[in-house]
């Protein structure tokens, strides 16, 4: 059975990645599809995903799309996000395939709008301080920095809504 929600998660050299970040969005309580935005990783993680799509218990829940090099994130969104309104989906989920967003949010975020009727559910690793495994310090200060960036030049005072557990 389709899902309401779909999760997009552009790739680029995610082998090591891609099949348990899958797993783990298809095996939350509230069902998920997942669509892949690969942007042709030559390390091989469209054919993770082509092999996954033959499972049966994920056959039918996960979508690939192959574009040819590297074309960006940005541009990965905007292709999945066109993709999942032809395909008829409610809710659209963005997420990173290295686990530094945790599947497990998943759920809150898809309640916040289905269930208590916001129109946009947005979570952030900077609600309670700077909340990132394993990366760099050049990373982090890019990634907090450019947020700090955007919601400035867009005049957005939103940081992220602290869901209770």
């Amino acid at each position: 059975m389709k899902s309401d929600t779909i999760v997009i998660i552009p790739t680029y050299n995610e082998k090591e990645n891609i099949e348990a970040i899958i797993r783990a969005v298809t095996s939350l309580e509230k069902p998920f599809d997942v669509l892949v935005i690969d942007d042709g990783s030559p390390d091989g993680t469209a054919d993770i995903v082509k092999g996954l799509q033959k499972k049966d218990e994920l056959s039918e829940r996960v979508y690939l799309v192959e574009r040819t090099g590297k074309l960006g994130l940005g541009t990965a969104y905007i292709c999945g996000f066109k993709w999942a309104l032809e395909n008829g989906y409610d809710y659209v989920i963005e997420m990173d395939a290295d686990f530094s967003h945790s599947p497990n949010d998943l759920p809150r975020l898809y309640a916040a709008c289905h269930d208590e009727g916001y129109d946009v559910s947005v979570g952030s690793r900077y609600i309670t301080g700077v909340n990132v495994v394993n990366w760099p310090i050049g990373r982090v200060l890019m990634s907090y920095y450019a947020s700090a960036y955007v919601r400035t030049v867009l005049g957005i005072s939103l940081r992220g809504l602290c869901l209770p557990d």
